[in-house]
């Protein structure tokens, strides 16, 4: 899970770094079209077929259409916000799935969960920091992508049991290259060939994306989920290190308050939720 967490940030800052010299479309669709081909050619050859069996049903379709809001409004908020606040904000998906669930599914949530629900959102608007004169317009992009990833996760329990990983991944990607085909409409951004070192950029993040879901398939189906979910949080530290290091982000002292309320909210809904009986 640590890995897929590495990965992933790797990932991001490998995307944010390409979209500060190319369009955010054109990113999506060459970042996109990778990581669908590599998704495709691995369920191609485990033999589950590129497509699942029964085509794309109801509950595919509705997690298609939070992926690409996702996806869209997450890389719009890669390419035009700090890497640090994006990801910070990405954190509290967890606790707005479960607020999801009670509402979708009727799960039932105790008052200490309901509490660390609300203690997360109010870490959100520490990080937002809605005042008029600080708060960044792009983090409006990171609380939209962060509630279609929620969106996603929720439909994909609606998902048919027999689609597979690699036919996730390969939807996953696929609503990648449609996210990318919709700003491109929107804002005429012209198809062109990026420069080698972009292209370079988008087709390693690519990998980095797949070898990030693969790590994470792996730890959550060989280890106790309820052991390795909370070890997601550490995508954040990845983040924060990169966001640093490589943007030279100086996250202030009630940002990283509340990030670190979002950490810990959702560590708490984790641990109460693993308490329940089975």
């Amino acid at each position: 899970m640590v890995a897929a967490m590495a990965a992933f940030a790797v990932e991001d800052a490998l995307f944010k770094t390409a979209t500060q010299t190319i369009p955010v479309a054109l990113a999506l669709l060459i970042f996109g079209g990778v990581g669908l081909a590599l998704f495709a050619t691995l369920a191609h050859l485990r033999g589950d077929g590129v497509a699942p069996r029964g085509g794309l049903t109801r509950g595919l379709a509705i997690r298609s259409a939070f992926e690409v809001t996702g996806r869209l409004f997450f890389g719009l908020s890669l390419a035009f916000g700090d890497l640090s606040t994006t990801s910070a904000i990405l954190q509290a998906t967890p606790l707005v799935v479960v607020l999801g669930a009670v509402v979708v599914f009727g799960e039932t949530v105790g008052w200490r969960r309901w509490t660390a629900i609300l203690l997360g959102l109010v870490g959100v608007l520490m990080v937002l920091q809605p005042t008029g004169a600080t708060l960044q317009p792009t983090a409006v992009f990171a609380l939209l992508g962060m509630l279609g990833f929620a969106g996603r996760d929720l439909a994909t329990r609606a998902a048919p049991p027999k689609v597979t990983n690699a036919q996730l991944g390969t939807l996953g990607f696929a609503m990648l290259v449609v996210a990318g085909l919709v700003l491109q409409a929107v804002t005429g951004t012209p198809l062109a060939v990026p420069p080698a070192a972009d292209l370079l950029r988008l087709t390693t993040a690519a990998v980095f994306g797949v070898l990030a879901y693969s790590a994470l398939t792996a730890a959550m189906r060989s280890g106790e989920v309820s052991v390795v979910t909370p070890f997601r949080y550490t995508r954040l530290v990845f983040a924060l290190i990169l966001a640093v290091t490589l943007f030279g982000e100086r996250p202030d002292t009630l940002m990283l308050a509340g990030s670190a309320l979002i950490v810990a909210s959702g560590l708490f809904t984790l641990s109460r939720a693993r308490r329940r009986p089975a």
